[in-house]
């Protein structure tokens, strides 16, 4: 990882910030350009020796000349004890807190009908509740009588979150919560707001979806003409075999997220980790409470989530429009 940024060296000297999941992918490339700024950084993570190895990484990029410095707290956000102690822990080893970075997060796919409360808890605790527990205990012990930026990560849940609604849910409350923070906090001189990256390519990322290979199989359903799987009795494609030799297609999602991107590809960590930059900085000093999409264009563009065609839906009330309707119906048909 190459420590560079469109920002002048030394933006953030004499700046303390805490990054939360800022071992791995977008966390991790945030760190980095913090580090490339001046930055004194502190990332949390639940994983001790994921977390060390990050930042003996990250320390690599610190000049000799730099201001910078980084430390690895072991960290669970979903335990107030825990964040209350982050918290404390960075005073105690830098004197203050100018930056929070809530990245820390996580999420599994899944049917909404399939999950269980356990895992809809899990997810909720740590992308909600995680967030502010962190927002809450660094206003308490620092930024309420020092004031200080916060930038929240959250996602494209716009359409909501097919799959993963448990996240399009946590996300989805964030970016509230970040608005509320936004006027109850103004006073204290701290300006709070989103980011919503939108489909981001990382190795950590195609690690952690591996596990969404069998979607492929749900996905394909629209493109065939029985609109559903073949079964093995039927000499056709699924079973549970072979969902569990495709879950290395996991990454295929990627892929077929691509066509509806404006881009027409990819986004990465350190596409993201700027716009994190510049709403902790100067430069954003009028803005608070607003979301800023890094997806080029995303969010305005296709949905990758097909509906297989059916008839489940209720017929609508009869009267003049249905009936045109239908006649509409058949000219079109007759013409083509």
């Amino acid at each position: 990882m190459a420590a560079r940024s469109v920002f002048r060296s030394g933006l953030f000297n004499d700046r303390v910030a805490i990054v939360t999941g800022g071992a791995t992918g977008i966390g991790k490339a945030i760190t980095a350009e913090l580090l490339h700024l001046g930055c004194r950084v502190v990332i949390a993570s639940r994983k001790a020796e994921r977390l060390e190895a990050a930042a003996g990484e990250l320390s690599q990029l610190i000049s000799p000349s730099s201001a910078a410095s980084i430390t690895a707290l072991q960290c669970n956000i979903r335990q107030e004890d825990q964040v209350r102690e982050l918290v404390a822990s960075t005073l105690r080893l830098h004197g203050r807190i100018d930056y929070l970075v809530n990245n820390g997060g996580g999420q599994f796919s899944s049917p909404a009908a399939n999950m269980k409360l356990k895992g809809w808890n899990a997810v909720i605790d740590t992308n909600l509740t995680g967030t502010f527990l962190c927002c809450r205990e660094v206003y308490r012990a620092w930024m309420k009588d020092h004031g200080g930026a916060i930038v929240n990560i959250i996602a494209d849940m716009w359409r909501g979150f097919p799959g993963m609604a448990h996240t399009g849910a946590a996300r989805a409350a964030v970016e509230n919560l970040t608005k509320s923070l936004a006027i109850e906090w103004a006073s204290s001189g701290i300006r709070i707001n989103s980011i919503a990256p939108g489909t981001i390519f990382s190795k950590t990322a195609m690690e952690n979806y591996k596990e969404l290979g069998p979607m492929i199989f749900q996905m394909a359903v629209p493109c065939i003409p029985a609109k559903r799987l073949g079964l093995p009795e039927e000499g056709t494609i699924f079973s549970k075999t072979a969902m569990e030799n495709y879950k290395e297609l996991g990454p295929m999602i990627f892929q077929m997220a691509v066509p509806c991107i404006p881009a027409k590809r990819l986004g990465f960590p350190e596409e993201i980790s700027p716009a994190v930059c510049f709403l902790l900085s100067p430069a954003a000093s009028f803005i608070s409470g607003a979301t800023l999409k890094v997806d080029a264009g995303q969010s305005l563009y296709d949905s990758v989530w097909e509906i297989p065609d059916h008839s489940s839906w209720p017929a609508p009330p009869e009267g003049e429009n249905v009936g045109a309707l239908r006649e509409l119906m058949k000219k079109l048909k007759h013409k083509l």
